[in-house]
């Protein structure tokens, strides 16, 4: 696995030092779309982990994303559940339904791949909008937000902004020193392996249908990690968060940041959404102005926004 370049990893020690000072400066309503910045950060590397790195192309991710908030609001009730509980719980709902629907999908390849995992996840979100139980099409909302006290004492309040804030920038940084640890083992050899030729790796013995199960279980289990997330910040979890368009989302800031990277989905999910907040302010078609944005990163950065610090030492994209 290449070192990513230099200058990016300056620029993400800088980006890290900002978010850590940035509550001291910025307003409220910025501390809140920072948080969400860096819960969509944590959704889009859990994707990128099957897309740029074991070249799996899913429109289904929203599906475990949306199961972990769901799995917070049922669980809540009128009194708050323990974080050091329902967060491990909520991950583990999400890689078990991530391991039912792998074993399934992951029968198919290409194209097909591509429409049964969205197929899945259209599934559950009909199911969960005409549900009652789940609350319908308005959704479900969390009575109280999750404890972390530890035997009465409680090192942060998550009814408080701002330790929500600290507490997602630390799982942030968590997400990422865990599949840049994964993807320095054998196991995130092999998953490169596969998406760069799965039959030569077949031919060497290599059991490729248990080593992408377990990439999607572990994609899995950190979308539900944001979805977790995102029930907690947002308080509520509607039908919406397991649609299409989230998983579309979560694939555009991969592309948009660089696939086959850590860094390049979290400067993805953060140009995509600061873009959208600051054009949003300067006309209603701004959604016009971030297309338009996005179709010329792809025509000419190909290698999405990361690619700009490799070209300057003369390579590829890095894998950091």
């Amino acid at each position: 696995m290449m070192e990513a370049p230099r200058a990016l990893r300056v620029l993400l020690g800088l980006m890290l030092i900002g978010l850590l000072l940035f509550p001291l400066v910025g307003e409220r309503f910025y501390i809140q779309y920072a948080t969400k910045i860096m819960i969509m950060a944590i959704f889009a590397m859990s994707l990128d982990l099957l897309v740029g790195y074991t070249g799996l192309v899913s429109l289904g991710h929203a599906l475990f994303y949306g199961v972990a908030g769901y799995a917070l609001a049922m669980a809540g009730g009128d009194a708050a559940p323990s974080l050091w509980w329902s967060l491990p719980a909520a991950m583990l709902v999400s890689a078990l339904v991530a391991l039912v629907v792998g074993a399934l999908v992951l029968r198919t390849s290409g194209i097909y791949f591509i429409m049964v995992t969205l197929a899945f996840a259209q599934m559950m979100y009909f199911f969960v909008r005409d549900s009652e139980y789940f609350g319908g099409s308005d959704g479900i909302y969390l009575n109280s937000k999750p404890s972390m006290s530890i035997f009465g004492w409680a090192p942060l309040d998550l009814g408080n902004q701002l330790h929500r804030y600290y507490l997602t920038l630390a799982l942030a940084v968590a997400t990422y020193l865990l599949l840049r640890a994964v993807l320095r083992s054998a196991f995130g050899r092999v998953l490169i392996g596969i998406r760069d030729n799965e039959p030569r790796m077949r031919s060497l013995g290599f059991p490729t249908f248990r080593y992408k199960l377990a990439c999607f279980v572990l994609a899995g289990a950190l979308a539900g990690l944001a979805g977790y997330l995102t029930a907690v910040q947002d308080g509520i979890m509607n039908p919406e968060q397991l649609g299409w368009h989230r998983s579309g989302e979560a694939l555009v800031m991969v592309i948009l940041g660089g696939m086959g990277t850590l860094a390049g989905p979290a400067l993805g999910a953060g140009a995509l959404m600061l873009l959208e907040l600051q054009f949003s302010i300067w006309t209603k078609y701004w959604q016009l102005l971030l297309g338009g944005f996005i179709v010329a990163v792809v025509l000419f950065l190909p290698g999405g926004l990361g690619s700009i610090f490799a070209r300057r030492r003369g390579g590829g994209a890095g894998h950091g």
